[in-house]
């Protein structure tokens, strides 16, 4: 059981933090490049082979060990160091609990594609995600520079704003799924509803049976369409991402809560952003977009064409490659919805990105929670 944890959370250092992160460096670039109608990172090379620009990520982590690693005079030196590390960890640790697989069995062992599984799985994102404010305000408050202190103090005023709002976009998931399991969130969305169902619980009306084909595969995004929208939007801006990056508004505060951080330290800071990219999506997927769910395709349904003509242990093993390929799509596209929305809509200025919070996300999350409870009280007391 202890090898079994080891290996998951190796797995996903190497897969996060070793693989995909360091990629989506280049996926920004090469991204946006289309988006601008320009050729993008092409310049690093190794005896003139660029492979598409691929070799940029290298350069950038040579670049940031090279350079020289400097602390500000004045600087409380102790918070300053530990700082990177209190916002980089945090976006690392965050993944433990979210699935990229079902649960599989194999003769008389099973194997669960999620590293831990509390019954409390997404309150620990958030617990863990909070922990990230304070190190963007010790790297602001420590650095002894006035522009990276009010970096800081903007980037505690959003953070802890959007989180309110966050928890509460969601509320309506638990309220539908009944659990903050991610894994018994992802195992209820493998399946299909009909899509005029709710007339006939809601208002008996009738539903002709040549409709009763008529089905949606049962994921968040479909129950909770504006919870959806609400809770992308408060975790992009708690990333502290374009259009939300006025703690790190070049235009305004040079570079931020980081402006005295050089070398890998800067590196760290750089990198959790782009980790929490990778979050991001995980977390998204589980919740709105069936996990690794199939559409269609529920794992019985896989397991069950497949029994007959192998093994069942054979059966499972291609359901778990398929569910981890599908939940790794999910997430490809989910960071490259981010990034679209990051070269797409300009920043905001720091009075509408609070407005934005108090005035329009956390009236309409606490009203989504309403209509919720009420929709499906109708549908459980309908006989």
């Amino acid at each position: 059981m202890i090898a079994e944890v080891v290996i998951k959370s190796l797995f996903i250092l190497l897969v996060v933090v070793a693989a995909i992160a360091p990629v989506i460096t280049w996926i920004e670039r090469k991204q946006s490049a289309v988006m601008q109608d320009r050729i993008g990172a092409n310049r690093a090379d190794i005896s003139g082979i660029t492979v598409l620009g691929l070799l940029h990520p290298l350069a950038d982590v040579i670049k940031l060990l090279s350079k020289e690693d400097v602390v500000p005079i004045g600087a409380n030196r102790v918070m300053h160091l530990i700082a990177p590390l209190v916002a980089a960890v945090p976006a690392v640790i965050a993944y433990a609990v979210i699935p990229f697989g079902g649960v599989y069995t194999f003769g008389s062992h099973t194997i669960s594609l999620v590293a831990a599984n509390p019954d409390w799985g997404l309150l620990y994102i958030f617990a863990i995600g909070s922990i990230a404010t304070y190190g963007t305000v010790m790297a602001g408050w420590s650095s002894n520079n006035n522009w990276s202190l009010l970096g800081s103090l903007r980037a505690s005023a959003q953070m802890i704003s959007y989180e309110v709002t966050m928890g509460l976009s969601v509320v309506g998931i638990f309220m539908v799924f009944q659990t903050l399991k991610l894994q018994d969130m992802c195992l209820a969305q493998d399946t299909t509803f009909r899509v005029l169902g709710f007339l006939q619980h809601l208002f008996g009306v009738p539903v002709p049976q040549w409709l009763d084909w008529v089905r949606l595969p049962a994921w968040g995004i479909f129950y909770q369409p504006l919870g959806f929208i609400m809770f992308l939007t408060t975790i992009m801006a708690e990333n502290k991402r374009p259009p939300f990056d006025l703690p790190e508004g070049e235009s305004e505060l040079i570079a931020g809560y980081f402006i005295e951080y050089s070398g890998m330290r800067f590196g760290l800071f750089f990198m959790s952003e782009f980790i929490e990219v990778v979050v991001i999506a995980g977390l998204v997927t589980a919740l709105f977009l069936g996990g690794w769910s199939i559409p269609y395709l529920s794992t019985q349904t896989i397991v069950g064409a497949i029994s007959p003509v192998f093994n069942e242990g054979f059966a499972n093993g291609l359901a778990m490659i398929a569910h981890f390929l599908t939940f790794m799509l999910k997430v490809v596209v989910m960071i490259w919805v981010q990034m679209l929305l990051r070269w797409t809509l300009p920043r905001f200025r720091y009075d509408q990105v609070m407005d934005l919070c108090w005035k329009i996300i956390l009236p309409l999350s606490i009203a989504n929670i309403f209509v919720t409870g009420f929709v499906i009280l109708l549908v459980k007391g309908t006989p």
